[in-house]
């Protein structure tokens, strides 16, 4: 969110930043997919889609869209945020998982975190920022789709990585050529390659194979709610990188919202022990074969 921020709003277009990442992604991650093969068989046509449109240029470009009309701790709180939410709730229809009282809550604080935090900047800042806003909220929808039906086909992190950048690889870089030229050519080549590194190499390669590791061993939603740890984290990172300091209202709602991460990612109330060994749930990976 930081650093796609940093680029919208210097030297580099959502347009930009997308082509950046899924250039230098889809041909790292070549090699994987022509070994794995698109996985149809396990995907069907409607998962091979949600790998595509949440790990690939549209989720992109909503995200990026929306750091351009939004503070980058906005994206933080309603993307990574909020999507353990959409997870949750596609989880339940396609993977049939259950859920304790005490992720219940979570959600819910999630839910009252994100609420609160479109309503601020509709009081304060209008219109333009809602919009933002509500990009992220398409990101996380896309995001969420990508972690359940990667979570349902068994793929690790690495593989779907690899299908959503190929694919983007092949489809967007073509269409973005056609609308640009060689307009990126023109931009500082520092801000390239931080995107290139950042996006393409840590986002999409590192981030996502750690993060499919972590939905194969604990589950589509629960995993999902670890990486809402990303609120605090844009909120806090935006102030030296970008000079952001997010108003006391927003504070408020990100500490709500990482409140909801914590019980939904498993957490205790206060009072209450957990068993040192809790039994997998009924959509995680100890329940099932490995594929």
């Amino acid at each position: 969110m930081v650093v796609a921020r940093l680029g919208v709003t210097t030297s580099l277009t959502a347009l930009d930043v997308t082509a950046i990442r899924f250039g230098v992604a889809g041909l790292i991650l070549l090699p994987v997919l022509w070994r794995r093969g698109f996985a149809r068989d396990r995907l069907g046509w409607l998962g091979l889609v949600a790998l595509a449109l949440g790990g690939g240029a549209p989720t992109v470009l909503l995200a990026s869209y929306g750091v351009w009309f939004a503070p980058a701790a906005d994206g933080g709180a309603l993307f990574p945020g909020v999507m353990p939410l959409f997870g949750s709730l596609l989880a339940v229809l396609v993977l049939k998982e259950t859920f304790a009282t005490t992720r219940r809550i979570g959600f819910a604080l999630i839910l009252a975190g994100a609420v609160g935090l479109i309503g601020v900047a509709g009081l304060t800042a209008g219109g333009w920022r809602t919009v933002g806003q509500l990009m992220f909220l398409g990101a996380a929808i896309l995001w969420a789709s990508y972690t359940v039906a990667m979570r349902r086909a068994q793929l690790d992190g690495l593989h779907a990585a690899a299908i959503g950048a190929v694919i983007s690889l092949v489809v967007y870089l073509p269409i973005y050529v056609g609308l640009t030229g060689t307009a990126l050519l023109a931009a500082p080549w520092p801000d390239i390659a931080l995107q290139a590194i950042v996006q393409g190499v840590l986002t999409v390669v590192v981030s996502q194979y750690l993060y499919g590791q972590a939905v194969t061993i604990l589950g589509a939603s629960r995993a999902a709610s670890f990486a809402a740890l990303a609120p605090a984290m844009a909120a806090m990172m935006a102030i030296p990188l970008l000079g952001e300091w997010p108003a006391a209202a927003d504070w408020l709602v990100i500490a709500v919202i990482s409140a909801g991460v914590y019980l939904a990612g498993g957490g205790p109330l206060p009072g209450r022990a957990t068993p040192a060994a809790a039994p997998a749930s009924s959509g995680s990976a100890a329940s099932r074969p490995r594929g």
